[in-house]
């Protein structure tokens, strides 16, 4: 399986996304730039966190309109995974790729700290290695990060459980419904706002996080061993 790291300006979890990709899953892995107009290549993109020219505007906006973003849709729309990070969930947002928008963190702070969510549905391909209703600790690093959505939109992301995990002990930033990922609806592409790249080593506090990316590449090979 090949991984693309998405980089703009201002992003910096690019390191530690492909640090896991590379020396934990033990799979190929390449930085992609932001002027890059192909990612055909590639089975799986990952835009990972950070401020993606500092914020301005607002989250991801300015990433949006870069070069690479048009391959990211094509990607996405050709039903390849796309999985966005923190800056890379408020990118995805800003790309129509997933529904709702980023608003300040309830307490207009910057939060960084570890945080337990739920898994509400394990039947994607960046869940499928957890059990349904599990609870794991992965940590938030942002200031805007409290997820926001008109009532409509919560009613076809509850309808089509597209709300795949769910903070559980204390909602830090005021998402709504506590979300702390949501899917589309054809389930290939996921956002989250939690770093689940920082969380891969019980050294560091926790190793959940990595089953996520392990969920990735188990439903990849299970997916392409079915179709071969």
């Amino acid at each position: 399986m090949k991984f693309a790291v998405v980089v703009f300006p201002g992003t910096s979890c690019e390191v530690d996304t492909y640090d896991v990709i590379k020396n934990k899953l033990n799979e190929e892995v390449q930085y992609v730039n932001h002027l890059n107009e192909s990612l055909d290549e590639y089975d799986c993109v990952v835009i990972p966190g950070g401020a993606s020219y500092g914020d301005a505007v607002r989250p991801g906006a300015i990433a949006n309109m870069q070069p690479v973003m048009k391959a990211v849709k094509k990607a996405a729309e050709s039903g390849k995974l796309v999985f966005g990070i923190g800056n890379g969930f408020q990118i995805l947002l800003e790309a129509g790729l997933l529904p709702g928008a980023m608003l300040k963190n309830k307490n207009l702070k910057f939060i960084c700290k570890p945080t337990q969510i739920k898994v509400e549905n394990n039947d994607t391909a960046f869940t499928f290695a957890f059990e349904k209703g599990e609870e794991i600790s992965v940590p938030i690093a942002h200031g805007k990060g409290n997820y926001y959505c008109d009532e409509a939109t919560l009613a076809q992301l509850k309808t089509n459980n597209q709300i795949v995990l769910s903070y559980t002990s204390e909602n830090l930033n005021g998402s709504i419904e506590n979300i702390a990922g949501i899917t589309n609806k054809e389930g290939n592409v996921l956002g989250m706002m939690p770093h689940p790249e920082r969380a891969v080593d019980s050294l560091f506090g926790s190793e959940d996080g990595l089953k996520i990316f392990q969920s990735i590449v188990r439903n990849w090979r299970e997916s392409h061993a079915t179709n071969a």
